[in-house]
């Protein structure tokens, strides 16, 4: 059977299609974080989903036809090469979690017509086509939220196996309180930086000391099973070598919760970010103080009021820290409004 293919742009993937469950009557037949799919019998339809805003980009993605095989396909070309339209056919493409015979014609109002067939399924969406490359960073922050992250943790004790699906966040909870080497430490951390998607979080939830610790801790109560104390500077240094960028101490004390022979050991909690997808694009960001210069983790630098050129990846990254409320994104056109607005 030749299913009709319509392809729709939609500003919020998962209502959409919980309204075209309702709709058609049926459930999506693929739903993945950045693409959806319904087939029906009756009319004979593939009707896919990208989450791609409509007031940007149109509600019309593309349309087109899918055949039962490549003989149909083949067929179809030659019908229209002989009409005077010009094609080119594509071998094997991976697209839409799923691997694709196809070629593209545009049509006078250049509007683009897909004709393939399904050689099979993924798990992957395909070659070049991660949700950033296809939405932009942005987008996909915004696409991500919609959706319940996907976490790792390690306890204390536990054996260290990340899985091996990519997350959004890895919650690492006194794993460095039981006696482990800077190397093993940097090992670690360098499996975590590899299982999380880009812009993904690293939380490590330990107690820290300001200096070594010598002989062997007698803590009280729970806090019993910590037979291991990094120093704060080491774990610092171990999550920047591991790639981690805007590394900030989330909960960290002027008092100690415990002490060994006179060293302090604070409670500690640092999140870090997986750097995201770099963006081409490029904005005008100024810091506003109140120190005279900053450095960020990618070697951009502000004066306080002086405006620097960064990619719109790192100010979306920027946004999501806690200094966030210190820069001020200028717009790209003059832009006149009320004062103290």
């Amino acid at each position: 059977m030749v299913r009709f293919h319509l392809s729709l742009n939609v500003s919020n993937l998962p209502k959409a299609v919980k309204f075209l469950e309702g709709v058609l009557g049926i459930p999506a037949a693929k739903q993945r974080l950045d693409y959806a799919k319904f087939e029906l019998d009756s009319p004979p339809l593939v009707l896919s989903l990208e989450p791609r805003s409509p007031s940007t980009h149109g509600s019309l993605n593309h349309v087109g036809f899918r055949f039962p095989d490549s003989e149909a396909l083949v067929a179809a070309q030659g019908r229209l090469e002989a009409a005077g339209v010009a094609t080119q056919r594509e071998e094997g493409v991976e697209c839409c979690y799923s691997r694709q015979t196809k070629f593209w014609v545009h049509d006078l109002d250049q509007r683009l017509w897909e004709f393939y067939t399904l050689d099979e399924d993924l798990d992957h969406r395909g070659m070049g086509q991660s949700l950033e490359e296809m939405v932009g960073d942005e987008a996909a922050s915004q696409i991500v939220c919609q959706h319940e992250p996907v976490v790792w943790e390690h306890r204390m004790y536990e054996p260290f196996n990340p899985p091996l699906t990519n997350c959004d966040e890895v919650r690492l909870r006194g794993s460095f309180n039981v006696p482990v080497s800077n190397d093993e430490m940097r090992s670690q951390l360098a499996q975590a930086f590899d299982t999380l998607r880009p812009s993904g979080q690293v939380t490590v939830h330990i107690l820290t000391s300001e200096e070594p610790i010598a002989g062997d801790l007698q803590l009280p109560g729970p806090a019993a099973y910590v037979k291991y104390v990094p120093v704060r500077t080491d774990l610092l240094a171990a999550i920047e070598a591991a790639g981690f960028v805007d590394v900030q101490l989330s909960t960290f004390r002027s008092g100690a919760c415990f002490e060994h022979e006179g060293i302090p050991l604070r409670e500690t909690q640092i999140v870090a970010k997986r750097p995201g997808r770099v963006s081409s694009d490029l904005c005008n960001v100024v810091f506003k103080g109140p120190f005279l210069n900053v450095t960020d983790d990618e070697g951009n630098t502000w004066r306080r009021g002086e405006a620097v050129s960064i990619s719109r990846s790192r100010w979306a990254a920027l946004q999501q820290t806690s200094v966030a409320d210190l820069f001020v994104l200028l717009p790209e056109t003059a832009s006149v409004s009320h004062c103290g607005v």
